[in-house]
């Protein structure tokens, strides 16, 4: 992303539910201090509750851009994002069976990590899909999403140590070519 001349490295974290998303950007900004923008849909829905509608939907996308683009004013060398309106287009397949072009739409992270869903799952009282079947489908409709939006993006699985290997060493290798 840039905006008004300094380069900022969008890093998107992607992926079905309770898969170590917000625990790594946590995680980054404290050992790296690379700023994060949080998932705008937990805090939507603990505002709002989880019956979700596919307006939810679409307002959660916008709440991930607005909060986004306030976040790159700053201008950070790397900012993570903890998911973003393509996430969102997972969750309106997941849900809804479909995907309103909109969501697909909006600018885009310059690098997606797709987290697998090979953590346990952890109920925290916003998260819908546990069962394993559950799971496998939202993670191959989150692997779907990126793909069909054409964007880069890299695996990321493993133990926690793994994860935050592979994470930190995708980010740096994004960074050389982005200088």
């Amino acid at each position: 992303m840039d905006e008004g001349g300094a380069r900022v490295l969008t890093v998107c974290f992607h992926g079905a539910e309770s898969t170590g998303k917000s625990v790594m950007a946590a995680r980054l900004q404290e050992r790296l201090d690379w700023p994060v923008v949080a998932e705008y849909g937990r805090e939507y829905c603990e505002k709002h509750g989880t019956d979700l509608t596919m307006d939810d939907l679409l307002a959660i996308a916008a709440g991930h851009v607005a909060a986004t683009e306030a976040a790159a004013r700053a201008r950070p060398d790397v900012l993570l994002l903890d998911t973003d309106p393509l996430m969102t287009a997972a969750w309106a397949q997941m849900l809804f069976g479909e995907v309103p072009d909109r969501l697909l739409t909006y600018p885009k992270a310059d690098l997606y990590l797709l987290f697998e869903p090979d953590v346990p799952w952890v109920a925290d009282g916003t998260r819908f899909f546990g069962d394993n079947a559950q799971r496998a489908r939202f993670a191959a409709l989150s692997e779907g999403v990126l793909v069909r939006a054409g964007v880069r993006w890299e695996r990321v699985g493993g133990s926690w140590a793994e994860r935050e290997a592979s994470v930190v060493s995708a980010i740096q290798q994004a960074i050389l070519p982005a200088r």
